[in-house]
């Protein structure tokens, strides 16, 4: 565990809603004048978009699996590195997979390339003098033979809505976003199911603390449900892993006092209503992050 130069990770599968914890952390950062290194973990695919279609049709035509949930799709072993490297020293190489034609745009302007969405750009150091590491993406838990990311991050937060609201939020935006219809997303679901099970659904056995959304309304067929039940609409489920509580001195009595309605379910685990999510993300992960950077500056 690395107290120098610290390594936070946010674990998720696609459409699961990671976003709103990047912006919790990000509300966290400013607000304590943080300067993170961000890597997003679509940069750690080992394919482009072209060659990755490619890979996905002879993996299909010869009836294998291959998603981009799996090891065959990703640089874990990069990713490794990543984390092992800035653990050490602070330092470390990144890149950025373009998603679209605005970032395409900014990453060419700003290196003097020409490439387009769906490409990576080269690999580039780790600006100097950042206070930690900050990744977000599939695979920041992830573990497996010959490799351990998840062993390299001092705070691993996992956000994993119940399966059928994250294929509710994935079939939404997947429409919304990209055009997909239910059925092409359906089909994409079908084909990663074996590397979700297999290499996503362990990581959350791995993190230090966990956010499930659960709703409160009828989803009992995700698959015909095209309206994403709101916040208030849904619980939150926050599970502290054993020994969590005590590393990071976290305080029920206090959590529960702060937040509105909210009750413990376990006691590992407090309930919060989904309006309070993003409050109670910040309350519970500022005096994490607070401590980190207190223990830097002692080292430092």
């Amino acid at each position: 565990m690395s107290k120098r130069h610290p390594v936070v990770a946010v674990t998720g599968s696609s459409g699961a809603g990671t976003s709103t914890v990047k912006r919790a952390f990000e509300h966290i950062f400013k607000r304590e004048g943080i300067t993170p290194a961000v890597v997003e973990g679509d940069s750690y695919h080992r394919y482009e978009r072209a060659a990755m279609k490619e890979a996905m049709g002879a993996a299909l035509a010869k009836g294998e699996n291959f998603s981009h949930f799996g090891p065959e799709a990703n640089l874990f072993d990069k990713l490794e590195e990543l984390f092992r490297s800035y653990s050490e020293s602070g330092g470390g190489q990144k890149r950025y997979y373009l998603h679209s034609v605005e970032e395409a745009a900014d990453h060419n302007a700003r290196l003097g390339t020409n490439l387009e969405p769906g490409q990576f750009t080269p690999w580039e150091n780790i600006p100097s003098g950042t206070d930690l590491l900050f990744y977000e993406g599939l695979h920041g838990g992830v573990k497996g033979e010959g490799y351990d990311v998840a062993g390299l991050a001092d705070l691993l937060v996992g956000v994993v809505p119940i399966v059928n609201l994250e294929w509710i939020q994935k079939i939404s935006r997947d429409n919304a976003e990209r055009g997909y219809s239910a059925e092409a997303t359906v089909d994409t679901m079908l084909r990663r199911m074996p590397d979700y099970i297999n290499h996503i659904c362990p990581q959350f056995s791995q993190t230090d603390i966990n956010f499930q959304r659960v709703p409160t309304v009828d989803t009992s067929n995700p698959f015909m449900i095209r309206n994403i039940p709101t916040p208030d609409e849904s619980f939150v489920i926050i599970h502290f892993r054993k020994g969590a509580r005590e590393k990071w001195g976290i305080d029920f009595t206090y959590l529960l006092d702060m937040i509105h309605d909210s009750f413990m379910s376990s006691p590992t685990s407090i309930v919060v209503n989904g309006g309070k999510m993003g409050f109670a993300m910040e309350l519970i992960l500022t005096p994490i992050i607070h401590r980190m950077i207190e223990e830097k500056k002692k080292l430092a």
